[in-house]
């Protein structure tokens, strides 16, 4: 007869005490980078058939990987951690705008969805705040995390909608800067796969100290 014995989960030490990272932890950290992950492939494959494909059939199958990116990213909005509940809801609250307002375009509209949005560049109004949740990811890892190609990403994914929006980027240099945004998303992605889970989960004693705040407010 032989005994299993289960070992002691790992106590970390936080700035407000100590705490233990559960399985329920780990799970909704891989969720998060899967659907990173998936993000980063699908918005990869849409640029790559912008880029060298542009053909009325590669166009169109960009629709349904704009709805795999967008679906992936909610769902990694949904699982992130992020000490700030504001901010967390602000980010999830841009990304069901855009989800929204790229509905609309791409329900309402005659032409595809990709077409729609690069021939009036006003969509971006709406579409846009999808990518403004998404640059708030970027921010927030390159600021926890120092990663150089998030660093890259923060200021080019603005510059580039923000570019095609005004009209002051030529067609070269958007095609350029959404080819750099594909690169640095997918290494991003990949990156997390190799990063250690509590890393992403943080310090959870700073989480119960701000809900203890908030709930001594009400």
């Amino acid at each position: 007869m032989t005994t299993q014995t289960m070992s002691a989960p790992e106590v970390y030490q936080g700035q407000f005490g100590n705490f233990t990272i559960t399985e329920s932890d780990r799970t909704s950290v891989i969720i998060y980078r899967t659907g990173l992950m998936v993000a980063a492939v699908s918005f990869a494959i849409g640029s790559g058939l912008v880029l060298f494909f542009p053909q009325p059939a590669a166009i169109q199958a960009i629709t349904p990987l704009y709805t795999c990116f967008s679906l992936a990213l909610g769902v990694s909005l949904l699982t992130i951690h992020i000490y700030m509940a504001s901010l967390h809801r602000i980010l999830q609250l841009f990304w069901i705008i855009g989800s929204i307002s790229a509905f609309i375009f791409g329900h309402f509209d005659s032409q595809p969805f990709a077409i729609t949005v690069y021939n009036e560049p006003l969509t971006l109004f709406g579409v846009g705040f999808t990518f403004a949740a998404l640059t708030g990811i970027f921010f927030k890892e390159g600021f926890c995390f120092n990663r150089l190609e998030t660093k890259i990403l923060t200021p080019l994914v603005p510059l580039l909608l923000l570019g095609h929006l005004t009209g002051i980027l030529s067609t070269q240099s958007e095609q350029i800067l959404l080819g750099i945004w594909a690169i640095c998303f997918l290494v991003f992605a990949l990156r997390k796969t190799v990063q250690a889970i509590p890393a992403d989960i943080g310090d959870k004693s700073v989480f119960d100290y701000l809900k203890n705040q908030r709930l001594a407010k009400i």
